[in-house]
Formats: C-alpha cells, structure tokens, sequence
C-alpha cells in the first residue's frame, strides 16, 4: 500500500465525523478542552484516499487545516474546537490517491475515549492561487473549483472514532472525487461538493483488503467496488495491467461489482473481508472479463419547482436478488440535469470461491436493460424510478421533483 506523508498532526484533540469546508469562514478558536494526563492517551492516526472519479483528469484540493472536537453537535463556533494548522496549504490530485494509495494526514497522541467530529477545511482559491481547488475534465483545462457559501458553514458526516489509551487507532477519509463535483450548466465551472466516507485503516495488518484482476482492456474504463445491500463501501480503478487492491475496507461480506464502457455488469457475491488476512478474489490468469454489450442513455433532471437543486444520482440494478450500484452523480447545478451510461446487455454474476481457479459468472437474463434511478436530496425522502434499456426500447427518460 502506497503512502505518501502530508503533515505531521502536532495535537488532536478530537475526531470522528467529518465536515469539509472551504477555508472563509472556518470555526473555533482552537482553545480545545483536553486536560488528560499522558497515561490515558492514545493516539490516533488519520490518511486519505479517494474513490474514482468519472470524466476528469485532476481533481485538486489544497488542505489548510483540520479542526477537531468531541461532540458531534458542537457548532461552528464552539470553544472545544482545536485546529492543526498546515502553512502553507497542501495541495493534493485526488486522483492519485486511487487503488490503494494513501496519503497520510498524520498523527497525534490525545486522551483516550470515542471521537465525533472532524472538519477537514481547504483554503480558498484567491487572485494569487486561482487553481487551489481545481478540476481537469479530460481532454480540457484546469478550471477552479467553486465552493457555495452553505458549505463553507459546515458539511458534516457523522461517524465514530474510538481511541484506546496506549493504543494507535487507524482512519481513513475517503474523499469520492466524482461525486464532490459538480457542473454547472454550460457555463463551464464546477462547484466542490465534498462527499467524504470514513473508513478504518489497515495498518500493522495484512486484511481489510481486496484484490484481483479485470482483463487489462478494461482498465482505462473500468470501476470495481465493493457493496452491501447496493451501498458502496469502497471502490476504486484498476491498474494499466488490470489489478485492482480495494483498502482499507471494513470487516464483513460483500458484493464485488464490476464495471466498463461497452461491457455488463459483473457481480461476485459473497466476497469475505477479514482483519486477518488478504482476500484474492482471482488469480492475474484468468481475469474478469464481461460480455461485451450495447449501452444506451438515461437522462433526466431533478428540479424544486421550477430550479434546479443539490441531488445526487444512483443507478441501480438488481441482479440475480442482489441490488448493486452500477454509477453515481451529482445533478448539474444550475439546471438539475444528469445522465448515465448504461448497458443493454444481461449483467453476469458469479459466487466468490476461495479456492477457485477460474471463474465462470452466469447471465441474469430477466435483468438485462433494466434499472432503478434513485434521486437524493438531503431532508427529503428519496424518490425512484424504473427504467428499461434494453434492445428493444430507445434512450430513457426519468426526471424527478422535489417540493420546496
């Protein structure tokens, strides 16, 4: 696992769920509320890490510092924040930070006991460093990244961070680079909507990994995640030679899900994730490699009343009784648009096996061209709607409205 230093976190006062802030307002006056003596200390220790990003080159983020507490309600302005100031502020491509990498945020000894808040803020792009929040789409130029004044009041994921004395404690913040940017209609810039998972890290262990193959002419197009019940808990891209590694990933069982432009969708099901050991889902021999298929279009928009809102997009697809996410946007932010990309063909799908050689991945015909839209916009209950791709049908519409 690749690990590339950041900062070194002098004191850390608390930390466990995350809010990403553009650096203009910025919270606390960083008094903090420690007072612990050294024998009740651990220390915890932070990195981060990105999820693949759809249709960019670069997605840049300048890091400015990290403000931390132990309520997870405090405001923004409460006494108990305590800030790790980076001058000047680090500058980090997201996308570098793909298939394993990490770049460490530090470390820092603090009183033992479970961590509620952390609130990575980024400075602002000002005339002398326009482009200290950017995107590269592919194919185009660096643009600076807006960030809307909600955010910069505070955009918060709750989590929980337990820290126990004489102990270090391992997190990861996974930073999904394609669903944090966001367009604005045709006017050329992108908004920074940072959408941020915390993961446990794997240091000092050989599991809480994945790994495998895809055939190597899947690589510059293809995602592989893994999932519970349709919930992405990590992906990444694969490799030039078509390995994939997916970690840190939380103890437990999951779907692998495989996707690629031209390609259906390949399910493993069953896929252990242990603290113990490395989980090798197939060998570099015999790569996974989906049925070529037909993709069509599903677009539509997500409006309140007649304007455009902050939603996220999720297509959706069950196959063989397993719901999985095959892709993820955010709706345009100006006009409320999205599109995805979807496959006509039958998604195939295979059990895990630990001591197989080969793999031999059966087709769902019942699901082929057939998927669920997920609109979600925060304080609302989502709304679905099903779509039909397949050969026999044209492009998709499904739009959604959402009341005011």
């Amino acid at each position: 696992m690749e690990m590339r230093k950041l900062f070194k976190i002098g004191r850390l006062g608390a930390v466990a769920t995350s809010a990403l802030l553009a650096a203009c307002g910025g919270g606390g006056s960083g008094t903090g509320s420690s007072g612990s003596t050294a024998d009740r200390e651990g220390t915890m220790r932070l990195a981060l890490t990105d999820a693949p990003a759809c249709g960019y080159d670069e997605v840049n983020v300048s890091i400015e510092r990290v403000e931390v507490h132990l309520s997870d309600s405090a405001p923004e302005g409460d006494q108990g924040w305590e800030k790790i100031v980076l001058s000047p502020a680090k500058r980090v491509n997201l996308l570098d930070l793909t298939n394993g990498a990490l770049e460490e945020l530090g470390s820092a000894d603090l009183p033992a006991g479970t961590y509620r808040q952390i609130r990575l803020v980024l400075a602002a792009n000002s005339p002398g460093n326009p482009f200290a929040n950017s995107v590269v789409p592919t194919g185009g130029e660096e643009v600076a990244l807006d960030t809307p004044s909600a955010q910069q009041s505070g955009l918060k994921l709750k989590a929980q961070m337990d820290v126990a004395a004489g102990e270090t404690a391992d997190y990861v913040l996974d930073f999904d680079a394609c669903k944090s940017v966001v367009r604005r209609g045709n006017s050329g810039r992108y908004n920074l909507k940072p959408v941020l998972s915390l993961l446990p890290g794997a240091t000092g262990t050989t599991g809480l990994a994945v790994h495998g193959y895809v055939s190597a002419g899947l690589a510059p197009t293809a995602s592989v995640s893994l999932q519970q019940e349709g919930v992405v808990a990590r992906a990444t891209v694969p490799d030039a030679q078509g390995k994939f590694v997916l970690s840190p990933v939380p103890a437990g069982n999951y779907d692998l899900v495989i996707t690629a432009e031209g390609r259906v969708t390949a399910v493993m099901t069953g896929v252990p994730v242990s603290q113990a050991s490395l989980t090798t889902v197939n060998p570099s021999t015999a790569p996974i490699d989906p049925p070529v298929s037909g993709s069509r279009t599903v677009s539509g928009t997500v409006t309140s009343g007649t304007t455009g809102v902050d939603a996220t997009l999720r297509a959706l697809q069950t196959v063989g009784g397993t719901q999985i996410e095959l892709a993820g946007v955010p709706a345009d932010a100006d006009t409320g648009a999205y599109s995805f990309t979807l496959a006509t063909g039958a998604p195939v799908k295979a059990a895990y096996s630990a001591t197989a050689t080969a793999l031999t991945f059966a087709p769902d015909a019942a699901a082929a061209g057939k998927y669920t839209v997920e609109a979600l916009v925060t304080g609302k209950a989502p709304q679905t709607a099903a779509v039909d791709v397949s050969a026999a049908n044209a492009n998709a519409t499904a739009s959604f409205t959402f009341a005011p």
